[in-house]
């Protein structure tokens, strides 16, 4: 997004919507490495919750740390691109129209 006229740019339908942003999360695929990380969270809890019904102390704990930073990370890069998105609005995040 360059330029000084980013609005344009931005994931929002008018034409076909009341929402404030509709589709942002398949439209701006800056999210995607987030939603990826919060996958992989889910995932690894599985895995965790299998290792430690198993005994594995050791393999749960290293799930347990895994699957705590990725639920963090990933909606931590959701946020912040959110919030970017919000930014170029001219919006605060707390800021919630409609929803």
């Amino acid at each position: 997004m360059r330029g000084k006229n980013r609005k344009k740019d931005l994931p929002i339908d008018q034409a076909h919507t009341t929402r404030e942003h509709p589709g942002e999360a398949i439209d701006d695929s800056r999210n995607w490495p987030g939603y990826g990380l919060v996958f992989l969270g889910i995932a690894t809890m599985g895995m965790t919750l299998v290792a430690a019904g198993y005994g594995f102390a050791g393999w749960a704990i290293l799930g347990a740390i895994l699957c705590v930073l990725f639920f963090v990370v990933g909606a931590g890069i959701v946020l912040a691109e959110h919030a970017h998105v919000k930014h170029l609005e001219g919006q605060h995040l707390t800021g919630q129209l409609g929803h």
